[in-house]
């Protein structure tokens, strides 16, 4: 977790001394969940596991106070950088209050379960009472609000550089100028994403953001750029998170996979097509019984004269219908003792198709079929059901050749790395969305003689909104750039954990600005709020995150 910034703004200044105070709760929370998990002197699995809801309000805590923390330095960074910019430090200082004060009521709801007890609780947060007070006032959030409709929305600087702001221009105008007018369209007829949007993209370069220049990609060699792809990321969800938002993700993770584990013959063949998307790619690694639960897969990979055959089940293969080439996950040896050892990475030829259905027959009699599964929102992308049987795959298309034999598993690790930063990125561009939508609307919809802006409520709501927004954004900013000096992996947890969260509630609140037309199709935060609801449960769901991920990993830096 980074370090709080001194600032010369009391406000921040007490408003980070406040968290500070609440994330001392959360360390004694830990070391009381470590002592009664602990078993022979080392931390015991199966008694964390009778252990989860404590563990789950622990690594929810620590995100929202981890993406506070985030905030509240981006926004003395502002202020050290600008004069007249006030509306960042409030919005700063009202997501920490909150975040304080969700964090104390989560843990004063059972204090027993962690540790603690409600009179060492409040002295802790007694001292801070007067800023959280002030902070979280109907008149703060009434005059934030306000400020917000006056600014068009305005959350202030994002201090990126010359290069990522020209990203950001060029792909916010991508989304509103192509996707947007064709999102709806795609959203309530469930279509394909057309070429209208895919063409355009392969010509700009962004299935390539990914893949070094001497691969024939656009990032620079030995250098990785994970921020610039969380900026196109969001731009392009804030246009449509099923028609644009999770393009790049795919060609990333196969990119990663290849770079981590490919032959340089692989590199060469692969990378230079997937920078122009020629083919599209899926990610095939989630089984009917196995999602975040890697390890177990199950699909059989067996040895033939050459290479060899699939039999099996995958679900949940985004994209894997107009894809032309499927990074498969199987098992290559049944030795169920081997667990993860046994899994190796395929790299799978089809043919790209069109709708929800499809099915290959091989010359040699392997089949392939692919359903589409009916979602809820997420549309445009498909997400399908695959079914193996005797599918022939050579030698030379498993990834590293005979040396990735066994190795799938880690493969598939260094290509999901940076899926949890995408998705919060994801989950900031359809917050964004929401949040123009309800400022626009406030400001044209009249109820009981004036425009709903005009209301106290409806002010409060969009500062609250707007705290999240710039919350969610700077810990995604921010980490990215961790990532790319190696570090930043619990905090890329911690954004996915959070914002994936937020933009449930934030989506929900857009709806209800709108009142009866927020639950009619044609209006797109109706998209915007169904949408919002993968993103807990994709790239690894919230319990999983914060169970298996976020709290082992807190436990060991509990001395």
């Amino acid at each position: 977790m980074s370090d709080f910034i001194s600032t010369d703004e009391p406000m921040l200044d007490q408003a980070g001394a406040a968290l500070t105070a609440v994330q001392g709760l959360i360390h004694q929370a830990l070391t009381h969940l470590k002592t009664s998990a602990t078993v022979a002197g080392r931390t015991d699995p199966a008694r964390l596991d009778e252990l989860q809801l404590v563990s789950y309000e622990i690594a929810v805590c620590w995100a929202e106070c981890t993406a506070a923390r985030f905030s509240l330095n981006h926004a003395a960074r502002v202020s050290a950088s600008a004069t007249g910019v006030t509306l960042t430090a409030d919005l700063a200082g009202l997501f920490t209050a909150e975040a304080i004060i969700n964090t104390a009521n989560r843990l004063r709801a059972r204090p027993g379960d962690f540790g603690l007890d409600d009179t060492a609780i409040s002295a802790c947060l007694a001292p801070h009472e007067p800023v959280t007070s002030a902070q979280l006032s109907a008149a703060n959030l009434d005059r934030i609000g306000q400020a917000l409709l006056e600014c068009g929305g305005d959350l202030g600087p994002d201090l990126l550089s010359e290069h990522h702001t020209m990203m950001r221009d060029t792909f916010h105008r991508f989304a509103d100028d192509v996707v947007m007018p064709l999102a709806e369209e795609i959203h309530r007829q469930d279509l394909d994403i057309p070429d209208d949007i895919l063409e355009p993209l392969k010509e700009m370069g962004m299935f390539g953001l990914s893949i070094p220049e001497s691969y024939g990609g656009l990032q620079e060699n030995d250098e990785e750029d994970t921020l610039g792809m969380i900026v196109v990321t969001e731009e392009l969800s804030r246009g449509s998170l099923g028609a644009a938002g999770s393009l790049i993700t795919r060609p990333e993770i196969l990119a990663r996979a290849l770079l981590k584990g490919g032959t340089e013959a692989q590199k060469r063949h692969w990378l230079p097509q997937l920078a122009v998307g020629e083919p599209l790619c899926a990610v095939a690694v989630t089984e009917p019984n196995y999602g975040s639960d890697v390890a177990g897969v199950k699909l059989k990979a067996t040895r033939v004269d050459g290479g060899w055959q699939l039999d099996g089940a995958k679900t949940w293969c985004t994209f894997g219908g107009k894809a032309g080439l499927l990074l498969v996950l199987a098992r290559t040896d049944p030795d169920p003792a081997l667990g993860h050892k046994g899994l190796t990475m395929f790299l799978v030829e089809k043919p790209s198709h069109s709708g929800h259905a499809f099915d290959v027959q091989q010359a040699t009699g392997g089949k392939l079929g692919g359903r589409a599964i009916a979602t809820l929102g997420y549309r445009g992308m498909h997400s399908f059901e695959l079914f193996f049987d005797e599918f022939f795959v050579p030698d030379s298309h498993v990834l590293g050749e005979q040396g990735g034999e066994g190795k799938g598993f880690y493969y598939a690790m260094a290509g999901f790395a940076g899926g949890r930063i995408q998705t919060a990125a994801r989950a900031v561009g359809v917050m964004r969305a929401a949040f123009e939508r309800s400022l626009s609307y406030a400001c044209e919809r009249q109820v009981f003689g004036q425009v709903i802006g005009k209301y106290p409520l409806t002010r409060s709501k969009l500062a609250r909104m707007a705290a999240q927004i710039l919350a969610c954004r700077q810990i995604t900013y921010d980490v990215a750039d961790m990532m790319d000096q190696g570090a930043g992996d619990m905090e890329a947890s911690a954004a996915k954990l959070f914002a994936g969260r937020a933009a449930e509630w934030l989506t929900r609140e857009a709806l209800q600005i709108h009142g009866g037309m927020g639950y009619a199709e044609e209006t797109p935060v109706s998209r915007y709020f169904v949408d919002a609801r993968v993103l807990s449960i994709f790239e690894g769901a919230e319990e999983t995150l914060a169970l298996k991920v976020i709290t082992r990993a807190l436990l060991e830096t509990i001395d």
